[in-house]
């Protein structure tokens, strides 16, 4: 991916690392556009970064979506890149009954669906472009569950899932396919705690490094950072899988309950 000359959309670029990469990319001269739920969120970050853009976008409602693609790429005719950021991660008791199922069905639908419907959408549009590119956001969990989120860490396997094969559908086309695999950061993903929490990395230090695989490896599927990686192969450390998956929630659930 160049990561310059670029028209991007970045969902859920209101906080976190979406906030974070919207800001990092118009640093670097590309055209940004954030969307989200909360209009005063992304208003805060177009007066705080004067040329980014923004529209509110549900991503839980079809119709919202389709509608918002249509403007989209109306006012935007050079959109040439989208970074599928928006999500959310809830702790939930699988035990605790029916009530919970409100939590699962509202993750897989922001967190799987939401991407699924707005890539349908925008793709038309993106095929007519020269070059593309498209840039899904999993994460380590998705290879690693931690087991009190598991319908989150569930939807971010699928969308590594998906990401293959969107990737192998397109590769005939001038669209890259981009799957950045974020490590557990501080931002407020999961609560103001999660942002000063010393066993996360820095929100910025994440993004330093990501930019800068980009940067280096134009050409790349997977965008690593090094704190990620023993997530990512998680199935092959030496003391085995299951060893490693005890080990890693005995000590998530400290930071969890």
């Amino acid at each position: 991916m160049q990561t310059t000359g670029n028209t991007i959309l970045i969902t859920g670029g209101g906080s976190g690392i979406g906030r974070a990469l919207a800001e990092s990319f118009h640093a670097l001269g590309n055209q940004v556009i954030i969307a989200g739920r909360r209009q005063n969120v992304l208003d805060e970050v177009t007066a705080a970064n004067p040329g980014i853009q923004s529209l509110t976008l549900d991503i839980e409602s079809p119709e919202a979506i389709q509608q918002f693609a249509t403007a989209l790429t109306g006012k935007f005719p050079t959109l040439n890149a989208v970074i599928h950021n928006a999500g959310i991660m809830k702790p939930e008791k699988l035990t605790a009954g029916p009530g919970n199922l409100a939590t699962a069905e509202s993750i897989i639908t922001t967190n799987l669906l939401g991407p699924i419907r707005l890539n349908t959408a925008l793709l038309p549009h993106l095929l007519q472009q020269p070059r593309a590119a498209i840039l899904t956001v999993s994460s380590g969990l998705a290879f690693l569950p931690m087991a009190p989120t598991p319908t989150y860490c569930a939807t971010k396997a699928a969308i590594h899932s998906y990401s293959q094969s969107l990737r192998y559908q397109l590769k005939d086309t001038a669209i890259q396919v981009i799957e950045l695999v974020p490590p557990y950061v501080q931002t407020e993903l999961m609560g103001a705690h999660q942002a000063s929490d010393p066993n996360a990395m820095p929100l910025n230090d994440y993004i330093s490094e990501t930019i800068e695989l980009l940067k280096t490896q134009p050409a790349a599927h997977e965008i690593l950072v090094e704190r990620v990686k023993p997530l990512r192969f998680s199935d092959g450390q030496n003391e085995g899988y299951d060893a490693f998956f005890e080990k890693f929630n005995h000590q998530a659930a400290a930071h969890v309950n």
